[in-house]
């Protein structure tokens, strides 16, 4: 992915300058529209080629509907295909012509009704702006080869621009967006395998489940074997992932709808669990009816933390596994119901693993965070040894490195030693290898955590680590702070009788 780093930047920067002074949050739907119409549009043309080159001898028609659909390929009619449109840039009608584009192609494929954005014919987009961001997509695959290099590098660069949008927009970008590394972290943790299935029932823009199939892909060498459910209370949030699933060819079942008020899939039971919910929601009037939800406790209603864990946990099929993101708060908080909540869930056994998170990850909140890793029998078994009363702590807090003023980002070694401690803490084949290192990570039973009131903070079992001694005496080193510490006193005392001069000038005594 990263040998695309300088392309994607390039683009991000071109693209930026084209936005003139519209708001990144509108602009954003411009721009990955088009990704996304330059995406089926290049997968299209892939195949046509290769029926129209065959038809002789297989009598295909290159113009079937079905010669797609049978390659999992969306169908692109004549006047919404990327040559055509990039042959109309520089028209007037542009934004006419793409709107009409967006409309065929859902009319031809039943799985994007309702997914694609059909707004660029209006007045207050600049047409000659947008027959320019046209030029730029259509550029993107140039010089890169065959053999679908380019819609890889299309994908690439959909979920880039995402996480760049979701920079610009700040705290309502965030909201649609996890940042890559916080994803990364959760499925090399939870190490999702082929033939299960995963669920997040806040979805966003769907980089769970993109990193998900990147894992398997990686580590299995195969594709699209692991099934996949979502939900997405935003409708426009829901469109991007909808769009994000599809750039990348990953079939997914995604529902659009507020997953605490109304499930969409009430029956399901999954393998793997992975979510970011938003932090700390507090306009929730839960169904207090729902008892089978509920097992736990009743959540308060000023604060969705732990219903959100309670739901996912209704969602584990009996040996399945959550890595869910959450405010710090949720680890001691006894607001309300929310300790006894934490209490049960403890008693029950269902909690993991608990990561203490570095700061400033986000986009969107400056709130410290944590993961909660959820399992729902942590008895043996063919892969996992019996972890009974077990519950690792890793205090990550420290790792991580500032790519911005702004911005921290976990490394890709950051994120493999986080998950190799897990991996060998409750593997039956590496456990040998794990061991407590004090200021990192301790695995710690039951009785601890009853006598910590069942705070689930990492730091109130990590043990400390040691200082290294510089070596210098206390006695001279005592000497040295003292002697800076004076004379700072004394550049303080003088800057004060500056002030005081400067403003008897003025006419003001203090």
């Amino acid at each position: 992915m990263r040998e695309y780093l300088e392309l994607e930047k390039t683009l991000w920067q071109t693209a930026d300058k084209l936005r003139n002074n519209m708001d990144a949050a509108e602009y954003k739907h411009v721009v990955l529209g088009l990704i996304f119409l330059k995406y089926i549009s290049d997968a299209f043309d892939e195949l046509y080629q290769q029926l129209d080159a065959t038809k002789h001898e297989t009598g295909a028609d290159p113009e079937d509907k079905d010669e797609y659909t049978a390659e999992r390929v969306f169908y692109v009619p004549p006047q919404a295909r990327w040559a055509w449109l990039q042959g109309r840039a520089k028209l007037p009608s542009i934004g006419r012509d793409i709107d009409e584009a967006m409309d065929s192609i859902e009319r031809d494929n039943a799985a994007l009704k309702g997914v694609l954005p059909k707004d660029y014919a209006r007045p207050a987009l600049d047409k000659q702006r947008l027959g320019e961001l046209i030029d730029l997509i259509g550029s993107i695959a140039l010089g890169k080869g065959g053999n679908g290099k380019g819609k890889d590098i299309l994908g690439f660069v959909f979920e880039y621009f995402l996480g760049q949008f979701a920079d610009a927009e700040g705290k309502k970008g965030g909201q649609f967006y996890t940042p890559a590394s916080i994803v990364k972290l959760l499925v090399e943790m939870l190490a999702p395998e082929a033939e299960k299935r995963v669920y997040d029932g806040c979805c966003g823009s769907g980089g769970m489940f993109v990193q998900s199939e990147k894992f398997i892909e990686l580590h299995e060498h195969r594709k699209g074997k692991i099934s996949i459910f979502g939900q997405e209370s935003n409708p426009t949030t829901y469109k991007l992932a909808k769009m994000n699933l599809a750039i990348r060819g990953i079939d997914a079942k995604i529902e659009l709808g507020d997953t605490l008020v109304n499930d969409k899939f009430p029956e399901l039971k999954v393998d793997y669990v992975i979510a970011n919910p938003p932090f700390n929601i507090s306009d929730y009037n839960f169904n207090k009816a729902e008892t089978h939800k509920w097992k736990y406790g009743i959540p308060p209603t000023g604060n969705a933390n732990y219903a959100w864990l309670q739901h996912f946990v209704s969602k584990l099929a009996p040996y399945g596994t959550a890595g869910i993101v959450l405010a710090n708060g949720s680890m001691s908080s006894e607001i309300a119901t929310e300790g006894d909540i934490r209490k049960a869930m403890i008693e029950a056994d269902l909690v993991d693993c608990m990561v203490s998170l570095p700061s400033q990850l986000f986009y969107n909140t400056q709130i410290p965070a944590c993961l909660w890793f959820l399992a729902r029998n942590k008895t043996e078994t063919s892969k996992f040894r019996d972890r009974t009363h077990e519950v690792l702590f890793i205090d990550a807090r420290e790792l991580g490195t500032m790519i911005s003023r702004k911005q921290r980002e976990l490394s890709d070694t950051d994120i493999a030693s986080i998950a190799d401690i897990y991996h060998k803490w409750r593997s039956k084949e590496q456990f040998a290898g794990y061991k407590d290192i004090a200021g990192l990570c301790k695995s710690a039973h039951l009785q601890d955590i009853r006598k910590n009131n069942y705070i689930l903070t990492p730091g109130r079992y990590i043990d400390f680590k040691e200082v290294e001694e510089d070596g210098q005496a206390f006695d001279e080193k005592m000497q040295m702070l003292t002697a800076a510490l004076s004379e700072q006193m004394q550049k303080a005392g003088a800057l004060d009788e500056a002030i005081k001069v400067n403003l008897r000038k003025i006419g003001f005594e203090i």
